[in-house]
């Protein structure tokens, strides 16, 4: 368990970026079934919610500064989103707006486990049903330490 960052991402961080910069105004998306062996791999499953600003697809933002090595979510929005299909969710990704969902090294990706407890996202519940609203209320990435 720990998030996977695209090819993509890290040359931009190691070039010239900033995380926060790399995915502002991104989605968080949320699948069911076996997740991508990397995050530059295509999405498998069935894409179960995008999680926005208040649910209505405006593009979502960390906070302005990270401490500690982490950097969470700007505490100033509400991240929602609808779920489109029924299922069980078991992994996402946090990538930028324009992002396909196809293989690439150059998409800005963060992939990660989703589960109740000890996973990249815990949930309340994993099981999630259409027309209902997931709400995502903590989020942190996390770089290692020394």
């Amino acid at each position: 368990m720990a998030i996977k960052a695209s090819t993509g991402l890290r040359n931009y961080l190691l070039d010239t970026g900033a995380l926060d910069t790399a995915l502002a105004a991104g989605f968080i998306k949320i699948y069911d079934g076996t997740a991508p062996t990397s995050a530059n791999d295509a999405i498998a499953g069935n894409l179960l919610v995008t999680i926005s600003i208040d649910g209505l697809g405006t593009g979502i933002n960390m906070a302005a500064t990270a401490s500690n090595g982490s950097i969470q979510k700007s505490g100033s929005e509400v991240w929602e989103g609808t779920i489109g299909v029924t299922g069980t969710a078991t992994y996402y990704r946090h990538t930028e707006a324009a992002d396909t969902g196809a293989s690439s090294t150059t998409e800005k990706r963060i992939q990660g486990t989703i589960g109740v407890a000890g996973e990249d996202m815990n949930l309340s519940s994993t099981s999630l049903v259409a027309t209902a609203t997931q709400s995502i209320d903590y989020y942190v990435i996390n770089l290692p330490t020394n």
